[in-house]
């Protein structure tokens, strides 16, 4: 069963908004086996949308439209869909009570006949009542595809897939399953991952497909997994990770999207009853920020020092100005003691320090735009390690942030 997503909007065209309603329906679908056969944005013109319709016309089975459902002029889609449809625009008599009871009650006024033309809708499509909302979703039906129309609103969007589309399409259509394993790698890149795997890869069976998806520091690999009997499904992927992990262990952090690596440390530190602190010069806070997105982080996380001026480091972590210059604001010698005072100040098991050139210019040190000094000071030692990772400043950043998150991580899990 394939699936078509539009969305219809010039705000998103022209960059103003950015498109989530399509990756939202895209899973909603794929979780009940719907395959999706192409997304795409459109503009706001009637033949435009046409021509979209008839492109997919009879090629999939849904073609599911986000936008153009409000009640101002600019909103065509339910013209359109009269148009495609040879159909005509009627007064759906429950819809309208809700729209006027949501507008008298929620915003206290009376509705307009402008609000209560969203009750208009073509004659021969099925409503799919948005409750939180008021304009309706559409079903309706040409020889092999159906095309359903969705508010672009997010959350009314997210009502009617999750309340209406979803339950409707498990009723009446049979659908093959499509699974998911989402297997998290961190310390190398995507190529040398490929190389380690490429005999494992080759013998992978035809109904399982794997998918490289790399970003800075890490890679995730996805196995996918298409067919009717679920339960062999289930094991096939299960045997194959097994054996996955027996080459590339070393570097397998968690599995599934969800999994991050400070969602990984955080259960780790808190496994071990551990707490964390961070001094942070060129990552400007970014380690605290990530280790604190997680939920219950104050359960472990204790504090932060952004020292990123050198005077900071001075007045607020204590450090000396003999060390700094001596050795520079960008050197092992600073950073060990950046670690070491910010875990006495906050009272904590683990501190991780970073310093370092991120760039452009090179501030108050001579070393190298690009070269970072990382410390982790855990309960029985400080482990320096220096980089370089060249330019531009955002990499050298982000890639600074993972690599403290790989050290913290294997620190600990030594003491499993």
């Amino acid at each position: 069963m394939k699936a078509a997503i539009i969305t219809i909007g010039d705000e998103i065209l022209i960059g103003q908004i950015v498109d989530t309603n399509s990756a939202f329906i895209a899973k909603s679908l794929d979780r009940i086996g719907v395959e999706i056969y192409e997304m795409i944005s459109i503009s706001d013109s009637k033949q435009h949308i046409l021509e979209t319709f008839e492109k997919f016309q009879n090629k999939v089975d849904l073609v599911l439209i986000t936008g153009g459902l409000g009640p101002t002029k600019d909103d065509i889609t339910k013209k359109t869909f009269c148009d495609y449809f040879g159909d005509e625009l009627i007064v759906n008599k429950e819809v309208e009570e809700h729209v006027i009871e949501l507008i008298e009650r929620v915003m206290n006024r009376k509705a307009s006949q402008i609000n209560k033309d969203q009750a208009l809708v073509p004659s021969k499509c099925t409503v799919l009542h948005n409750k939180v909302g008021t304009a309706p979703g559409m079903w309706m039906k040409k020889e092999n595809t159906v095309f359903i129309s969705l508010p672009g609103v997010p959350y009314e969007m997210k009502y009617l897939v999750e309340n209406e589309i979803i339950p409707k399409v498990v009723r009446e259509y049979k659908r093959p399953y499509i699974l998911h394993k989402t297997i998290l790698t961190y310390g190398q890149g995507e190529s040398l991952v490929a190389e380690r795997i490429e005999n494992w890869e080759n013998n992978l069976p035809d109904f399982i497909k794997l998918a490289y998806l790399p970003s800075p520091g890490r890679v995730r690999l996805r196995l996918s997994a298409k067919g009717i009997d679920k339960e062999f499904l289930e094991t096939s992927i299960a045997e194959n990770v097994i054996s996955l992990s027996k080459i590339i262990g070393d570097i397998i952090v968690g599995y599934d999207d969800d999994e991050t690596i400070e969602t990984i440390v955080g259960h780790l530190l808190k496994q071990q009853n551990k707490t964390i602190s961070t001094a942070e010069s060129c990552t400007g806070g970014k380690i605290a920020q990530i280790l604190t997105s997680v939920s219950g982080a104050s359960n472990y996380f204790k504090g932060s020092v952004v020292s990123y001026a050198t005077e900071t480091k001075i007045t607020v972590l204590g450090l000396s100005q003999e060390l700094i210059k001596e050795h520079s604001v960008v050197s092992a010698a600073v950073v060990k003691q950046m670690a070491i005072n910010v875990k006495n100040m906050m009272k904590t098991d683990y501190a991780i320090a970073t310093t370092g050139n991120a760039g452009p210019t090179k501030g108050d040190s001579n070393a190298e735009v690009g070269t970072v000094f990382i410390a982790l000071a855990t309960p029985n030692e400080v482990i320096i390690e220096e980089f370089n990772f060249g330019q531009p400043r955002e990499k050298v950043i982000d890639r600074t942030v993972i690599k403290s998150m790989e050290m913290l991580r294997k620190e600990i899990l030594k003491n499993l």
